[in-house]
């Protein structure tokens, strides 16, 4: 065999599944790709759209269609979920949840926070946290609005490694794991985040209970409470700030 027929068989495809088949395996995966991106929507910010995570799963399901290989591969299934979360782990990677300017008001936000808890001895009210950042009402609630996509996913902010980010996201889409953001907290950690989140207001707290631990979607949130789910993602916003600089605070007190 000549060099270029080596080439070629090289760089031909592997056995493909027929169409008739690829159709019954997107039938078949559907609920299972619509499972894991919600279960990534849950615990990452309102802002990500589930749809967006659930339409990257299905391009992976995809790719392993077109490369999976019957005489060299494990179980398809297998392939196929490795695939559907690796894409759907890409695309959060590559999403920028908010421009730096709202960023820089997070973190003045917190910086404030942290100050009024050292005042105040307790976390500031909305009224207080408004006043110190020189803002009116409808300033602060649509500051609010433009922070939704705050989260604890940036796990620095609490003195973790930069890698234990990527395990983070990637627990999220173990089906079998525990709830992730315990999962990757130190004893003391844990500790810290637990005492902050005692000192939030009671709406906050349960908010955080409701989304981080029950996994509860901001609608299923809002019905319990009984406000709009947009005011859930206000209270989630400030309450995530709120937390960042409370455990700022704490982790200095620690030292």
């Amino acid at each position: 065999m000549g060099p270029d027929k080596e080439a070629a068989t090289r760089r031909s495809p592997p056995p493909s599944i027929d169409a008739a088949a690829a159709e019954k395996l997107i039938s078949e995966f559907a609920p299972i790709i619509r499972y894991l991106a919600q279960r990534l929507a849950f615990r990452l910010p309102p802002s990500l759209d589930v749809e967006d995570l659930i339409h990257a799963g299905v391009i992976g399901l995809m790719d392993a269609i077109g490369k999976y290989d019957p005489s060299r591969e494990a179980r398809f299934r297998t392939y196929a979920e490795f695939r559907i979360r690796g894409a759907m782990l890409d695309e959060i990677r590559s999403l920028d949840w908010m421009p730096r300017s709202v960023r820089e008001k997070i973190a003045l936000f917190q910086r404030t926070t942290e100050q009024l808890s050292k005042d105040l001895g307790r976390a500031p009210s909305e009224e207080e946290l408004a006043a110190a950042l020189k803002m009116d009402a409808d300033q602060y609630e649509a500051f609010l609005f433009q922070a939704k996509g705050i989260s604890l996913l940036h796990l620095e902010d609490f003195g973790l490694e930069a890698g234990d980010e990527r395990r983070f996201i990637e627990s999220l889409a173990d089906l079998n794991a525990e709830n992730p953001l315990l999962s990757l907290l130190s004893q003391g950690l844990r500790r810290r985040l637990i005492e902050a989140i005692d000192r939030l207001s009671e709406k906050e707290r349960q908010m955080i209970s409701l989304y981080y631990f029950e996994e509860l979607t901001m609608k299923e949130i809002g019905q319990i409470m009984k406000v709009t789910e947009s005011r859930i993602c206000q209270l989630h916003a400030q309450a995530i700030a709120k937390l960042k600089g409370l455990m700022k605070d704490r982790e200095k007190e620690s030292f």
